[in-house]
């Protein structure tokens, strides 16, 4: 039986989580290896994370339903149900553009299938703060389709989650940016990403399914989710060479 850490007995493996920062830095499409980074470093922040969800308004009720989100969200009726302008509207858009799934991104985390699930609610927690990746794609407004938009919704999410493998991954890109473009406009827009964060409402400590029955605007503004103003800067002016340096990175992995 696989056992669960305390906060107090978690060791961070840097080899690993330098070895999948490599790889993921050579090919952005190998997405698994952030999850080899997120456990080899988080380290304690899912405890943290869960004690945080409970003492919160509402999270007690969370934690004891202990909903699965990725089963949730892999609902077609329940995706359907959103009305338009809503932030589920805008994840269904976001799922049938990118050929996504609630699942998928589940499976991707355990490709190797050496781990099964256990029942531990920080187990739990962790898989929770997995599932909503997608969903905080949506309402920051940082694409998923580019190297520059999941850097900087990694920063976010270090700053939102404290886990020092979000830390390392945004880090690593911004540094690789300024060599690959010659300039700071990438490494910019990752922090504002960590920035935006810092100063947003806990999305941790969200209702899922209530959120995304909201406005998403609305929901912008009750959360206190900002413009990511350096990063559609960034987008306009490193557009075609983000473009040509994906494409490249593509081209080498496929070699």
């Amino acid at each position: 039986m696989a056992s669960v850490a305390t906060t107090d007995s978690y060791k961070r493996d840097w080899r690993t989580a330098f070895a999948a920062l490599r790889k993921l830095l050579a090919n952005g499409d190998d997405t698994h290896q952030v999850f080899v980074i997120m456990r080899a470093l988080d380290g304690p922040s899912t405890p943290r994370g869960y004690q945080r969800l409970i003492e919160s308004d509402g999270g007690g009720r969370l934690a004891y339903r202990r909903v699965e989100l990725a089963d949730r969200f892999s609902d077609p009726a329940l995706v359907a149900s959103f009305k338009p302008g809503t932030v589920g509207a805008a994840y269904r858009a976001f799922l049938e553009a990118t050929g996504y799934t609630a699942a998928g991104l589940a499976d991707i985390s355990n490709i190797e299938k050496l781990e099964a699930p256990i029942e531990h609610p920080y187990a739990w927690f962790g898989r929770r703060t997995r599932d909503v990746h997608d969903i905080w794609h949506v309402i920051t407004g940082y694409k998923a389709d580019e190297t520059m938009g999941e850097a900087c919704l990694v920063a976010f999410s270090y700053a939102q989650t404290g886990g020092l493998g979000w830390a390392w991954i945004a880090l690593g890109a911004a540094l690789k940016s300024i060599r690959v473009t010659g300039n700071t406009l990438f490494a910019k827009a990752v922090w504002e990403g960590w920035r935006n964060g810092k100063k947003a409402a806990w999305l941790l400590g969200e209702d899922y399914e209530a959120l995304c029955h909201e406005p998403i605007e609305a929901a912008r503004r009750r959360l206190g989710i900002r413009e990511p103003v350096a990063y559609k800067r960034a987008q306009v002016e490193l557009g075609d060479e983000l473009a040509s340096y994906a494409s490249r990175q593509k081209l080498a992995a496929a070699g």
